[in-house]
């Protein structure tokens, strides 16, 4: 990891321990503090969605993650300056524990003006053992909205999902019909499941890592992108994930290059990145605009 200089620490600021482990361990990008992330189509989905979502996930699992882990107070505060910065897209899941944080925010930002995704975990949990439609109404309670704008199913590890999902995406379809989740789809780790996401009518959106460097990764760089491209082509609604490697792209080169490769392929409408402190929304707000307006 790369070490700050007492000189680099005092330029940058107090970021902490969480901006370091998240790979922002140089960040030191200026620019307007008034800049506001754009918004952009998702596919043909119907939906507009500001270029950049705040990811709830970093380090997570078993309902806890980084965001939940820092408590919902010190979150709050985090995304309020991401409203700010025109960033009112939530990336949250019932694997992270992040409903309440979202609930929280909810209560600040008109849910008209706001972009909800979360996903749906698969497989039995202690935490996870009713019916979908039941799960689905908790996601309900623990965010205090009454629809989703997206909702995936998360974290697709194979190439037969298709079946072996039947009951989720059935659930999910019933409630599209009732007007509880807009837009439906997966999120995928794995190679096989991404292609078959590609071909399936049922998706209209998918959550897939990607960067240019092939870290964290369902195959190689090229692979990957030339299936988003499929996709997309397809009118999918294409969200990357893992832009910087899980954290790995400490130095701010790594970042800036992996951000143009991402948004220069027009394969991929927006990304989520978990952001921890505001050094890091301004660092992401800031240089994804710089690159956006070329």
């Amino acid at each position: 990891m790369t070490q700050i200089s007492r000189r680099k620490f005092i330029q940058t600021g107090l970021i902490g321990a969480a901006a370091i482990s998240a790979g922002f361990s140089n960040v030191s990008y200026t620019g307007s503090k008034n800049l506001q992330i754009d918004r952009v189509s998702l596919g043909k989905t119907g939906i507009k969605v500001p270029r950049l979502a705040l990811g709830t996930g970093t380090h997570g699992g078993n309902q806890s993650s980084d965001m939940t882990r820092m408590g919902v107070e010190n979150w709050v505060k985090i995304a309020r300056h991401a409203h700010e910065r025109g960033i009112s897209f939530y990336d949250a899941a019932d694997l992270y524990g992040s409903h309440r944080n979202v609930k929280e925010i909810l209560k600040e930002v008109p849910r008209e003006k706001a972009t909800l995704l979360t996903k749906i975990w698969t497989r039995p949990e202690n935490w996870n053992k009713d019916l979908p439609m039941k799960t689905i109404d908790r996601f309900r309670s623990e965010t205090g909205s009454d629809y989703f704008d997206i909702m995936l199913l998360h974290c697709m590890t194979n190439g037969t999902w298709q079946e072996e999902k039947k009951p989720y995406i059935e659930a999910l379809s019933e409630a599209k019909q009732k007007g509880i989740i807009k837009t439906v789809g997966v999120s995928c780790h794995n190679f096989e499941a991404l292609k078959l996401a590609v071909d399936d009518p049922w998706v209209e959106v998918i959550l897939a890592r990607i960067n240019l460097e092939g870290l964290v990764m369902d195959a190689t760089t090229e692979e990957v992108m030339a299936v988003l491209k499929k996709a997309h082509d397809s009118g999918k609604g294409i969200i990357g994930m893992k832009i910087f490697g899980e954290g790995k792209m400490s130095e701010e080169s790594r970042r800036e290059t992996s951000l143009k490769y991402v948004i220069g392929s027009r394969n991929v409408d927006c990304m989520t990145i978990g952001m921890t402190t505001i050094e890091q929304i301004d660092e992401n707000v800031n240089r994804i605009m710089r690159i956006v307006k070329g």
